[in-house]
């Protein structure tokens, strides 16, 4: 298991850890203190992982806000 800390990590690195968390928990070949690491360490890649998408959700967002504003700083003719 890497050392990294979660709050470190791009969302593909949080994401692929977490996969090997699930893989490792599922497998059952750990012992009952490991486990509870893993366990701990999913859930808080889990939390980094829905803050990262959370974050590029509102940029989004932000970007197609700023699509539907006028770009020019005349009004219109006959207005």
């Amino acid at each position: 298991m890497t050392t990294k800390p979660v709050s470190e990590m791009t969302f593909e690195e949080a994401m692929a850890a977490l996969e090997q968390v699930v893989t490792q928990l599922e497998r059952g070949e750990v012992a009952l203190e490991e486990s509870i690491a893993l366990y701990e360490r999913g859930a808080a890649l889990k939390v980094h992982c829905s803050d990262k998408l959370k974050a590029a959700e509102e940029k989004v967002e932000l970007i197609r806000a700023q699509e539907g504003r006028a770009t020019g700083t005349t009004p219109a003719e006959g207005m």
